[in-house]
């Protein structure tokens, strides 16, 4: 099995590098992450100028652009093989309800989904990192386990591990996106040259979190597996909106 390896922490981050070798033991890994941190960068491409591609001391591949940008190069061109199976992560972070709507990490696997490959977004529920492993490992489980019984279709699932040791992780669940509160106030400040910056704020808590979700079932110490899709068509409005247009 061929895996391309993304991320959006950048292609020096402690989550990739663990998850690189991990995946190893399962398939032939190639890593093409970008230059630096472009968490939250989403679904975006750089079209405004070329992207330059290099590799590091370790192996990796890393670009000048954003993690939409280096799965796109890499599937499109810049591999002399497709690959099978498209992961990204392991985040730092957790990457549930809205969140995977601004997500690079989620983005990158996006891409792979929308270039016909099935994607994995891997995700550790927290920004403290102390059980990367444990990401790891569940990571390791989902792509041996696509290997085994694929499921005979593009896919893109978001995977939300817990940030406990493996052995405290009660099994998966299959999700849904939960929701948040709207996000709490930017905050203003001055800039040393007298100018007013902001800085946004954090994302709110989490408003639809019962069972069922994501958040309930990280909440819980089990891992969230979210079945994701990109029709962003709100199919129950077409009728209304045609009546609206006199059609």
């Amino acid at each position: 099995m061929r895996i391309l390896l993304s991320n959006d922490d950048g292609y020096f981050s402690p989550g990739i590098t663990l998850l690189a070798e991990r995946l190893a033991a399962v398939g032939d890994v190639t890593v093409v992450a970008p230059e630096r941190d472009r968490s939250g960068a989403s679904n975006s491409l750089t079209l405004d100028r070329p992207l330059t591609v290099r590799r590091a001391a370790n192996g990796f591949w890393f670009v000048n652009g954003t993690p939409t940008d280096c799965v796109h190069l890499a599937v499109t061109g810049m591999l002399q093989a497709l690959p099978d199976l498209v992961v990204s992560g392991i985040n730092l972070g957790a990457n549930m309800g809205d969140d995977t709507i601004y997500s690079g990490t989620v983005a990158a696997a996006t891409e792979g989904f929308l270039l016909g490959l099935p994607s994995l977004a891997v995700s550790l529920a927290s920004k403290e990192g102390k059980h990367l492993e444990t990401a790891a490992q569940v990571a390791v489980r989902l792509v041996e386990r696509l290997k085994r019984r694929p499921i005979g279709q593009p896919v893109l699932l978001n995977v939300n591990v817990p940030d406990v040791p493996e052995a405290e992780l009660r099994g998966e669940e299959v999700t849904r996106l939960g929701r948040r509160h709207k996000a709490e106030s930017v905050v203003r400040l001055a800039t040393p040259r007298g100018e007013t910056a902001f800085w946004i704020g954090p994302a709110g808590d989490a408003q639809d979190a019962g069972p069922g979700t994501d958040f309930y079932a990280v909440a819980q110490n089990r891992v969230s597996v979210t079945p994701l899709q990109v029709d962003l068509t709100f199919h129950a409005q077409i009728e209304l909106v045609r009546r609206w247009m006199g059609q």
